[in-house]
């Protein structure tokens, strides 16, 4: 078969503009590196301490004894809570995507040295979302529980969408995919459902408690004494009320059990192998950091990103005489092939109409789809309305919105207004949304928005013969712009679980490579079925 052809590169790294924006790239990653490593230390040192003294492994020691050595852990929604009042950095839950047992299954830890792992708003969304992924990509799932439950005090905020983790749990079952529960420690109240409802329960000897309620509780709702073994130990449980299948001797054994379950399960991806062989990049992903615009206002070349993530910076390009503002493409990542479809500029008629082309034939050959984006919207203005960019960007909107194939989004720079929405951001459910930390999200930017709400106010004043109030207008504008250009850094849109993470640009590739092979798990098929297109 002929191969595609390579994408040539014009990036110039000795160039003032690749050192600017490299330079501001590296400080943006020590940030997130900084984020990062609050998320990883849990509770802090007094409670880390406190948690080994009791001779337990730490939460992330047991995801590393799971997974197969040398094997893969891409981390999920690591920063969910990140400077959020009232949340810490990870929202008191692990959960990402590793190899156990050669099988990619969705794992997730409790972070038991944070407020003993009680779940909060914000862990209970991560748990959802983490779920909702389980579940599109048919994932098999190892829960590993050491959890108080709901964090009593914010329970308004949990206790009715904190349900639906129950029902997720038996629905997955349902449909024959696994769900492997490990118990660590304590997993009380509602968290007693987890193992409650898995396929597979292993608990650890004398450590793990699972009860509705606890000693003090029982005492006050019925007058019984109990002690913590009795009324829900790890032995009880197995050797008495039967909600444990394994009794484990220690946290390393409960591990070689979780291990051996996922082992004899027989597991079989239902989407397509990849290439036997993979070709590298012919680029050196480095150069993304002087690639990627430091400012957002400053465009760059889609195709230079493409090549440093593609294999073998093969590239096949559709309609490129045509809607040159949107590049779209077909290539493999990691031997998967994949349908691209870049930003190159804002969105007219003719690169939307493209797009929407694009993703028919990506669906009528079962190939996922790959959306880099970095859009300030689609055109306004008179000439571009008479020519129909609301019924032509509404054709790549309705192509996104039914498309049935994979669907994987990286945000690589601005992603404003109904372009967010054209280029598959979160509302259309692609399988995995991840951002670079250079990314801005808003329905427009700060001076925009500040800009606009100034000429409402001096029409208004107009309207009403009265003279316009220039002080109140100046502080309006400000506040305005400070408020978005607050909400839409990328630290505060991953914060409230708006993606599934911000990423070191230079990982892209192998961040595209696991989402790819994480949807394989489930059959990849595309459809013909759209709604109607306005013409």
């Amino acid at each position: 078969m002929q191969p595609y052809p390579v994408l040539r590169t014009q990036v110039a790294p000795d160039s003032d503009a690749y050192r600017a924006n490299h330079e501001a790239n590296v400080a943006t990653l020590s940030k997130l590196e900084a984020a990062l490593a609050e998320a990883r230390a849990g509770g802090g040192d007094k409670y880390i301490a406190r948690h080994k003294r009791a001779g337990k492994l730490l939460p992330r020691e047991r995801i590393e004894l799971l997974l197969d050595r040398d094997a893969h852990f891409l981390e999920l929604c690591s920063l969910a809570g990140h400077g959020v009042s009232g949340h810490k950095a990870g929202a008191g839950l692990i959960g990402g995507i590793g190899v156990v047992a050669g099988v990619e299954c969705m794992i997730t830890a409790s972070e038991a040295t944070l407020k003993g792992g009680a779940v909060g708003e914000l862990g209970v969304g991560k748990s959802a979302r983490l779920a909702d992924i389980a579940d599109e990509n048919r994932l098999p799932s190892i829960s590993m529980i050491e959890s108080a439950g709901a964090d009593l005090p914010n329970q308004s905020k949990i206790f009715v969408p904190g349900g639906r983790g129950f029902r997720d749990l038996t629905r997955r079952s349902q449909a024959r995919v696994p769900t492997v529960c490990l118990v660590f420690g304590s997993s009380t109240a509602g968290g007693a459902y987890i193992p409650g409802m898995s396929d597979y329960v292993v608990m650890v000897k004398d450590q793990a408690q699972v009860y509705l309620a606890g000693p003090p509780l029982v005492k006050m709702a019925t007058g019984e004494d109990a002690d913590h073994e009795s009324l829900g130990g790890a032995e009880m449980h197995s050797r008495v009320s039967g909600v444990s299948d394994y009794l484990a001797e220690d946290e390393p054994d409960a591990i070689r059990l979780g291990r051996e379950i996922i082992a004899h399960l027989g597991w079989r991806k239902q989407g397509p192998a990849p290439r036997p062989t993979v070709e590298p990049p012919r680029y050196d992903p480095e150069e993304l950091l002087g690639i990627a615009s430091a400012d957002i206002k400053v465009p760059f070349e889609a195709r230079e990103v493409i090549a440093r993530v593609v294999d073998g910076s093969r590239f096949s390009e559709f309609k490129p005489l045509y809607g040159s503002t949107l590049v779209c493409g077909w290539a493999h990542v990691h031997g998967y092939p994949v349908g691209i479809l870049a930003n190159n500029g804002i969105l007219f008629s003719d690169s939307s109409q493209k797009g929407a082309q694009f993703i028919q034939l990506c669906n009528q050959s079962d190939i996922p789809l790959l959306f880099l984006q970095n859009i300030t919207g689609f055109m306004v203005g008179s000439k571009y309305e008479q020519e129909g960019i609301i019924k032509n960007g509404a054709k790549l909107i309705n192509a996104v919105s039914n498309s049935t194939v994979p669907a994987i989004t990286i945000m690589i720079g601005a992603s404003y207004g109904a372009g967010n929405y054209g280029m598959c951001g979160r509302a259309y459910a692609p399988r995995f949304l991840f951002t670079w930390p250079n990314h801005r999200i808003a329905v427009m930017g700060g001076k925009q928005l500040g800009g606009v709400l100034e000429i409402i106010q001096r029409q208004a004043a107009a309207k009403k013969g009265v003279e316009v109030d220039e002080q109140r207008i100046a502080v309006a504008k400000a506040m305005i712009e400070a408020q978005i250009d607050k909400e839409s850094d990328p630290f505060f849109a991953t914060a409230r679980l708006w993606d599934d993470g911000i990423i070191d640009p230079r990982h892209t590739r192998d961040v595209i490579g696991i989402g790819l092979s994480a949807a394989a798990s489930a059959p990849v098929a595309g459809t013909t079925s759209w709604g109607v297109f306005r013409h």
